[in-house]
């Protein structure tokens, strides 16, 4: 098509569950997922550190040779809810904050095993 243009992942900011759930191919999606991320040079942008399949998508991501961005609101950190990221982090006040900043620095977004209170927070 003539004038139109193709545009180029370089961040997938990636939202998921806390736990690996009841079915084990959960777990090997997050592994797969950190696979095709690195091979195809996609960085990650996610949330709230490296537990369970966040944690599995990003220690792949890192291990097929892309970089990692936590970005880290202070509602978790100060309840020891996470664990460190792997990759660089970024941390917020907010959820807002949060949201805001995921937004800013994704190129696009992949939801895995989204709990609902997530998709509420993205949705808005």
């Amino acid at each position: 098509m003539e004038g139109s243009s193709v545009r180029t992942l370089e961040k997938i900011y990636v939202l998921c569950g806390a736990n690996y759930g009841k079915d084990e191919s959960y777990v090997e999606v997050a592994h797969r997922l950190g696979e095709v991320l690195g091979k195809r040079g996609i960085n990650l942008i996610y949330g709230e550190g490296s537990l369970r399949l966040m944690g599995c998508v990003s220690t792949t991501t890192v291990v097929h040779g892309r970089r990692v961005l936590g970005i880290i609101s202070s509602a978790f950190t100060e309840k020891n809810l996470i664990r460190k990221t792997c990759g660089k982090e970024l941390k917020v006040a907010s959820m807002h904050e949060w949201l805001l900043k995921m937004m800013e620095f994704g190129d696009a977004f992949i939801a895995l095993s989204v709990v609902s209170i997530h998709w509420r927070k993205f949705s808005k």
